[in-house]
């Protein structure tokens, strides 16, 4: 099994969608996803002193301009364990470049977390939450000399849209990365 491929993206995407959390909140390790084997890499630790800020994964079968499926952070109490499947519900996204590519990064919460009930749009995070997501990933690569720029935050219309052109994008793309991912090529 492949997580990428053959995990549901959710029965109420793009509004609540399945979150394969790749890293906890908390690591300061940069866990990814083989996309041969399905199985989880240690790509590296992080080079600054800093930590992931929410648990860090991505949506089944969505695809994106970076070679990638679509990364999201669930926001939430618990910090969860690597290859956890999580229900999250978007509230906003930020876009970013990160050496040049569009980088889209879904931001929800975790749907069974009460603690995130009432969040339904990027506004109704604390202002610093959103300042410390935004930092994080501004000079989380800095030390290894790479570019990352933030271009900013957008709420739940042009979220779901994102999400939405993730999932058409992987339709289109389907069967060339079935093929790549049988054969070890990305």
């Amino acid at each position: 099994m492949n997580p990428w491929h053959d995990l549901s993206p959710g029965e109420k995407a793009p509004e609540v969608v399945t979150a394969l959390i790749e890293i906890p909140a908390g690591s300061k390790t940069k866990f990814e996803l083989d996309k041969v084997s399905g199985l989880l890499k240690v790509d590296r630790v992080l080079y600054s002193s800093v930590h992931y800020p929410a648990n860090y994964g991505f949506i089944p079968r969505t695809y994106c301009g970076d070679h990638d499926p679509l990364d999201i952070l669930v926001l939430g109490q618990a910090q969860v364990y690597p290859l956890s499947i999580m229900r999250a519900r978007p509230v906003g996204c930020m876009r970013m470049l990160d050496q040049g590519e569009m980088d889209d990064k879904v931001i929800a919460v975790h749907e069974d977390d009460p603690e995130m009930a009432h969040i339904h749009s990027i506004k109704d995070l604390a202002p610093h939450q959103l300042k410390e997501i935004r930092n994080f990933f501004e000079i989380y690569k800095g030390l290894e000399n790479k570019k990352v720029e933030v271009e900013g935050f957008h709420d739940l219309p042009e979220t779901l849209k994102i999400i939405k052109e993730a999932f058409d994008l992987y339709k289109q793309e389907r069967t060339t990365l079935l093929k790549q991912s049988e054969s070890g090529h990305d």
